[in-house]
């Protein structure tokens, strides 16, 4: 068979295919120490369910307009607005099937054949391949570990180049936690500026932040929104992945730009899940600082027994629920050596250890491995336990 250049040009969410591997397990019965989903553990709060079920039972249930109901385009901004000072309105308001659709969407109507796009690493996995088919070309921008893996405007700006178009920066960050600062984040904006390249800002994670960091969007600074395409969605902050509702905020021509596409794809997104998510931005914020309590405790006892084991070292991720240690000493042909590459190394944690995580090729950080600490404190003490013996007894055995 043959099929398209632009679906050659992808390949499956690596992140998708751990997720499947460690299921197919536990389908048999095996106890997995699962570090793999980058979903929050906890349910979606009650006053959103019952907006949900109140939805049904209004026979809420039909077509919507294929950019979002209008009281929840206009709840958006106002939400953003109340939680991170900027200022759009309903009409620079996209609703979208979750936080990737957005991005999907917004890529596909910037970039063309030639285009590049600034990606700092580590880089969620979805990036690359959303930019390739497009058609685009990923340009990848290094960060430093020792930096909180912070994406830096001077690194950006040797890496512009007259084919640049779009800057993505997400932050905090999947897969490590890194969190650009505000005078860095607005020195990235006006290097945009300069060059009249469009920054993207996920901000998928905004709210899981730890100090001395603090929820900021680079749309709250002056004169952002010319250049500025701002990702959000309601799966992290409101425990609600499986209602696939994001949204994307953008000048005015961007997004009846991302409608029309809309409007040839998916069409509106579900209606029920739209009216909880319209619960979501106009209830209380009361369930977020008891999730990133929860998070701090958990992300306390993984980074210190991470850092405990043998040859593994550890960064303090600066938000959102994973750790991202550097395991390279035990990778390639070295004394302590494993496996090859993480990749391999993560096949044989699920296998031989019943541990399961994202290698850190799949993020464009080799050496690494992701952790998601959306579990129980439980389910990490068992993880750390078993990692411990599968390093320790490879250091022994080398």
């Amino acid at each position: 068979m043959h099929f398209t250049n632009r679906i050659n040009r992808i390949q499956v969410s690596p992140t998708a295919v751990v997720i499947s591997a460690a299921e197919q397990l536990k389908a048999k019965g095996v106890d997995i120490a699962d570090f793999g989903p980058g979903e929050p553990d906890f349910s979606t709060p009650d006053h959103i369910k019952k907006a949900a079920i109140k939805a049904i039972e209004e026979n809420r249930t039909k077509y919507t307009a294929t950019g979002g109901i209008m009281p929840l385009r206009e709840a958006i901004p106002a939400w953003h607005n109340r939680e991170l000072s900027s200022n759009y309105t309903a009409k620079e308001c996209v609703v979208t099937v979750g936080g990737k659709h957005a991005i999907f969407n917004a890529v596909c109507v910037l970039i063309q054949s030639g285009d590049e796009v600034l990606l700092p690493a580590p880089y969620w996995v979805s990036f690359p391949d959303i930019i390739k088919y497009a058609g685009g070309h990923p340009v990848i921008v290094p960060t430093r570990a020792e930096d909180g893996f912070g994406a830096k405007a001077a690194e950006i700006e040797k890496a512009i180049t007259p084919k640049t178009k779009l800057v993505i920066i997400n932050s905090p960050s999947n897969p490590c936690g890194g969190v650009v600062d505000r005078p860095e984040f607005e020195k990235i904006l006006e290097l945009c500026r300069q060059h009249n390249i469009w920054l993207m800002a996920d901000e998928c994670y905004s709210h899981f932040v730890y100090e001395p960091h603090k929820p900021y969007s680079i749309a709250s600074a002056k004169d952002a929104k010319n250049h500025v395409i701002v990702i959000g969605s309601v799966s992290k902050t409101f425990a609600m992945t499986g209602w696939r509702i994001g949204y994307a905020l953008a000048p005015e021509e961007v997004i009846q730009q991302m409608i029309k596409i809309q409007s040839q794809s998916t069409s509106n997104p579900t209606s029920i899940a739209q009216y909880a998510a319209l619960e979501a931005m106009r209830g209380s914020m009361e369930t977020v600082p008891p999730m990133l309590a929860e998070y701090t405790k958990r992300r306390k006892r993984i980074v210190e027994g991470l850092r405990t084991i043998p040859g593994v070292t550890c960064e303090w991720p600066g938000g959102a629920f994973y750790a991202f240690p550097n395991v390279s000493a035990h990778l390639g042909e070295g004394k302590h050596a494993v496996a090859k590459n993480c990749t391999e190394l993560s096949k044989l944690l699920l296998e031989k250890a019943h541990v399961a995580l994202v290698g850190g090729e799949s993020f464009g950080a080799p050496g690494y491995l992701r952790l998601s600490y959306a579990t129980s404190l439980e389910r990490i003490e068992e993880g750390l336990r078993r990692l411990e013996k599968f390093f320790s007894r490879a250091e022994a055995a080398s």
